[in-house]
């Protein structure tokens, strides 16, 4: 575990467990969570020898927490700046909900070498916010009750979220984790109520459609047909489209958190896409 400093002095919380020699995979997280998030999945390809890498974005679980600096632009210059310090090359980059929209912006910039792969899970892109352009989307009223909530009683509603549509806890017969609801709990209540205030509309209304045409290495976008957090149909499968070298991994019935309710169909996954 160490810390990166960017250019406007934030440090960057990470940590790397693994051969030195392996290859790279890099957790992106959601909002408004931590590495930790990952745990399961680190432990997984840590096991089949690969080196594993997840860090906290800026104003998330240990990293710092800054005034500025909630954009994806920003947040895409801190993870160069983390695999320039650890020299990642040939990495897999995977990431969760805001952290697939992490992946995209810094794939699509990353310099040549750097990025073998990368993998969009239940993740945002292209673009989650209803508007003229994409009709399909999320009304901004919804987005606003979530900067409402969170300002009024943070700790309250990150009990709600995960207790009901993050994991689909609110679905009638499913099986309820009360460890998931509370290690969401202590993730999110870990970082800076501004900048998860702020990164609701940096998940919500950027739009990755020229940063996914950019991407050339492979793309697996992997998305259930049950999230009720970024929706199916405005999500994976248009984001498997408009990569050059995209595949969708549809998911039937599995909720927005499914890497953490389904580790087991969504880990031989991942690894079977990152071997092929």
């Amino acid at each position: 575990m160490g810390t990166v400093a960017t250019s406007d002095g934030t440090d960057i919380f990470y940590k790397d467990w693994g051969p030195r020699d392996g290859q790279p995979i890099v957790f992106h997280h959601g909002w408004p969570l931590s590495g930790d998030d990952w745990d399961n999945q680190m432990l997984y390809f840590l096991s089949h020898g690969y080196r594993v890498i997840a860090h906290d974005r800026r104003g998330h679980g240990r990293s710092g927490q800054p005034s500025t600096g909630h954009d994806m632009d920003t947040y895409a210059a801190d993870v160069a700046a983390v695999t320039e310090a650890l020299d990642l090359r040939d990495a897999v980059h995977i990431g969760h909900s805001t952290g697939g929209g992490e992946v995209a912006r810094y794939v699509a910039r990353a310099e040549p070498g750097r990025v073998a792969k990368a993998v969009l899970l239940s993740a945002v892109p292209p673009v989650m916010v209803k508007s003229s352009s994409n009709p399909q989307g999320t009304p901004i009223e919804v987005f606003d009750e979530f900067r409402a909530a969170l300002a009024a009683n943070r700790a309250q509603f990150y009990i709600e979220v995960p207790s009901g549509p993050f994991y689909g806890f609110n679905r009638e017969g499913a099986k309820v984790s009360q460890g998931l609801i509370d290690n969401w709990w202590r993730q999110g209540m870990r970082g800076a109520a501004n900048a998860h205030y702020e990164c609701i509309k940096a998940f919500s209304e950027t739009d990755f459609t020229e940063d996914l045409k950019q991407i050339r290495v492979p793309l697996l976008a992997a998305h259930g047909t049950d999230d009720q957090v970024v929706p199916y149909a405005d999500a994976g499968p248009l984001s498997a489209e408009l990569a050059q070298n995209g595949t969708l991994k549809t998911y039937e019935g599995f909720p927005h958190g499914m890497h953490s309710t389904h580790p087991e169909v969504i880990n031989p996954d991942l690894l079977a896409f990152v071997k092929s």
